[in-house]
Formats: C-alpha cells, structure tokens, sequence
C-alpha cells in the first residue's frame, strides 16, 4: 500500500511539473506570436485648420501601435496643391511620434508675400515602410493582395485588351516610390540617353528600350552584390497604381491636371498652360495612396511581362513564359492625352524602341524598378 501511495505522489508531482511546463509553453508561444503579428498602421486623425497671425496651424492626432510613422503634408491653394518640400512649413512632418496634437506651421507669406486669397485645404497622411539603396531610389514595401486588373465596360476611352481578371499577388515586394532618375542611370551606366537632359538629375530618365533597362538592373545588381532588383510585372504594376482604387484614375473617376503631368502635345491639350510639354522632376505631383508617384503621366513605364491576354499566367508571373513579340508599357507621359493615362490602359511595344506610345515623341519612356523583399 504505501509502494502504490509513492507512486500515485509521484504522478501527482509529475502532474503538477507538466502542467507548469504547458503553461510555460503556452506563455512563450503568445509572446512570439505578439511579436511577429504586424502593429497597427499609424493613422492621422482630428486635421483642424487655424489663422494664427500671418501663419497657418494644421494639428492632427496619429494614432497607432508603432513608436513613429513617416508623415507627408500637402497643401492645395485653390486649384493647386503643393508638396512639403515646396513651402516653409516646420513642426511634425516627415519621421513623428505617435501622440495627439501634433503641429505644422505654415509661413504663408514666404511662399506667397501678397497673401493667399483661395481656399486653403490640406491633407496628411502616412506612408508606408520603405529603404533607400546606395544609388539613392527610395523604395516602399507593398504587401500582398489582390487587384482586379483592366477596366469595365463602361470606362471611357476603355480598350478591348483590358478585359477585367482579379490576379493575386502572394508575396510582398518593394517598389520604387519614383521613375528612375537621369542622375541615378548616370550613377549605374555613366551615360544619360535622356531628350531632356537640361530637365535636371531629378527627371526621369527617357529614351531607354526595354533592354536598356536590363542592362541597368544587372549593372545595379552587381553594383549593391544583390540579385533583387527587376522590372515590375504587369499585375504587380497595376496592383501597386491603383493602390486600392477601382476608378478609372488613382485620384478618382476624371482626369485631372494637377494631379499628374500630361495633356500637352499635338494630341493631347487638356493640360496647356498647366503642364509644360515635357518631362518633369519626380514627385512633382500628389503620390496615391501608398506613396508611389508619377504611376500616371511624366514617362511611359516599361513592365517585364510579354504582351498577352489577362488569362495567361505570365502576367501574374514574368518569368512563365520568356517568349513573345511585344513588351509593355504601362502609365501614360507628359505628351499623352487624358484616356491613355489611364491605370487600366496598356500598350504594346517591341522590346528596341525607345519612344513611348504612338511613337511620335522622343522622351517619353522610361521605367521604375522592383526589389524583391527579404
């Protein structure tokens, strides 16, 4: 009797040893599995607008789980809206803590000594995570998802090769935030092939055929000892322009001037006397909503896909089906009219050509690069 009591101690003890140990486990695993679930995004709340003297005050509130979120501030006078970078403004843009209250002052009369007599609106938001390589293209992290690629029936100026397909994008990857730049091909090749030239280092780099833009990537490659930079795919292109959006433009439903670099040429005039009929600096214009800019007007955009139906896995997937005809490009450029600046709109193009869509005007087409995330 008393063997049968040790032994049921025993059990009782092992009992109790187990069941710290589960719980030991347990707590463990909730603590990585705290660890590895994606913070909330910080998000900016409560914009209030005031006069203070001759300056203007935006506050707002950014809310979130993570320690700081990148901050970007665009203020429309009027009809016309200008980036950061463009105006004395000072206080919280750019890298901010979360917390409420947060302050940008506006100097108006620097910018505009007579006053301002319009409309005044501003927006703010945040931006997603992004890295910088050692050639200076500033890259933002994309997650996967889903795009509902082409245009409806209904869509005007709409192309019988943008038949609609949902295409899924598995993986997260990294997108340049701009077209890639006269100084940065300049850094890579040591050449500039660019019409517009005397645009300055900050323009896109125009005049390069698709394989103009392999040399570039396996010349950068080497360069940052990585084998991660390409061309985006169609979907993937397409997936990152919308940023969400199902409307015929990343703004919204109509054209709109100041929302990219278009409409100045013989066949395209919407945007005379607002456009310049030519390339411009990156950024110049609002980015969509992931912080991608110029994915409409300024430059055609080479992708890495074979021209194809929607249907063929290769638009999902470049690297499919290496054989083809045509190449595409993607986006729309200063001398485009409204309709093919459209996010849907593709056009086909051999792989040699330098010039863009209609191939009337030289520079006009250029690329922006994807890097595969870790």
């Amino acid at each position: 009797m008393r063997k049968f009591c040790f032994q049921m101690n025993d059990i009782k003890e092992m009992g109790r040893k187990n069941i710290f140990g589960w719980v030991a486990f347990l707590l463990v695993v909730l603590l990585l599995f705290a660890l590895v679930l994606p913070l909330e995004a910080a998000e900016v709340k409560n914009i209030v607008i005031q006069k203070v003297d001759n300056r203007l005050l935006f506050t707002y509130d950014l809310e979130g789980e993570e320690n700081t979120a990148r901050v970007s501030v665009y203020v429309t006078v009027g009809d016309k809206t200008y980036p950061a970078k463009n105006l004395h403004l000072e206080g919280d843009l750019g890298e901010v803590r979360l917390g409420r209250n947060r302050r940008v002052i506006w100097h108006v009369l620097s910018d505009f000594p007579g006053g301002v007599f319009q409309p005044v609106s501003v927006e703010i938001s945040t931006g997603m995570p992004s890295i910088i390589n050692g050639v200076g293209m500033t890259f933002v992290l994309l997650p996967a998802g889903s795009v509902l690629m082409g245009s409806p029936a209904d869509e005007s100026g709409r192309n019988t090769d943008e038949m609609q397909e949902r295409v899924t994008i598995r993986r997260p990857f990294y997108l340049q935030t701009t077209e890639v730049t006269q100084g940065q091909w300049k850094r890579v090749m040591g050449t500039n092939p660019s019409r517009f030239s005397d645009c300055g280092e900050d323009c896109p780099v125009e005049q390069v055929s698709w394989y103009d833009t392999q040399a570039f990537i396996r010349k950068l490659n080497i360069l940052e000892g990585t084998n991660r930079y390409r061309l985006p795919s169609e979907a993937e292109w397409e997936y990152a322009a919308r940023a969400g959006m199902a409307t015929a433009y990343y703004w919204g439903k109509e054209p709109d001037c100041s929302r990219a670099n278009y409409g100045n040429s013989l066949w395209g005039s919407e945007c005379k006397g607002a456009n310049p009929g030519k390339t411009m600096k990156v950024g110049s214009f609002r980015p969509n909503a992931w912080g991608l800019y110029d994915m409409a007007g300024n430059v055609w955009e080479w992708v890495d896909n074979w021209y194809g139906p929607y249907n063929s896995l290769q638009v999902m997937n470049p690297d499919v089906s290496r054989s083809g005809v045509f190449r595409v490009q993607r986006g729309g450029a200063w001398d485009s009219d409204a309709a093919a600046c459209r996010t849907a709109l593709r056009v086909k193009a051999l792989p040699d050509v330098k010039l863009g869509h209609l191939k009337l005007n030289p520079g006009n087409l250029g690329f922006r690069l994807v890097r595969l995330a870790d």
